[in-house]
């Protein structure tokens, strides 16, 4: 069974910065488009930023646009997220995902992905 596996958050002061991993545990990695979304609490699961199988296309949402990075690490089957400028509206619980066959580009639906991560908490201060 597939497994992706979330690390890097943590509390982080306002305009500070802060890099998320997450480690896909088989070697299919670079079939999938891999994505970041975040949820806070009685909120709907929001998309972050998505990357294609090979790397070479990324996609992300105009609220972080410009001050986050998605990135594949594909010796180590690991896409990152560097989030940089965070601000307290970044608070929130991180999960990445690995796009559901099928799924066109770009994915920024929760229902594009079907594989997710257990998520990992960002608390950015004021």
């Amino acid at each position: 069974q597939v497994q992706l596996v979330e690390s890097g958050g943590g509390l982080v002061q306002a305009g500070g910065s802060m890099r998320l991993s997450c480690a896909r545990s088989e070697s299919t990695f670079l079939t999938y488009a891999m994505g970041w979304f975040r949820q806070t609490a009685g909120k709907e699961r929001e998309f972050v930023a998505v990357v294609s199988g090979g790397g070479g296309r990324t996609y992300y949402a105009d609220s972080v646009q410009g001050r986050f990075t998605i990135a594949r690490d594909r010796a180590k089957n690991t896409v990152h997220l560097q989030m940089d400028n965070l601000t307290p509206a970044d608070t929130a619980v991180y999960y990445c995902a690995s796009h559901r066959l099928g799924a066109t580009w770009p994915m920024s639906r929760p229902a594009d992905f079907d594989t997710w991560g257990q998520g990992t908490q960002v608390t950015v201060s004021s």
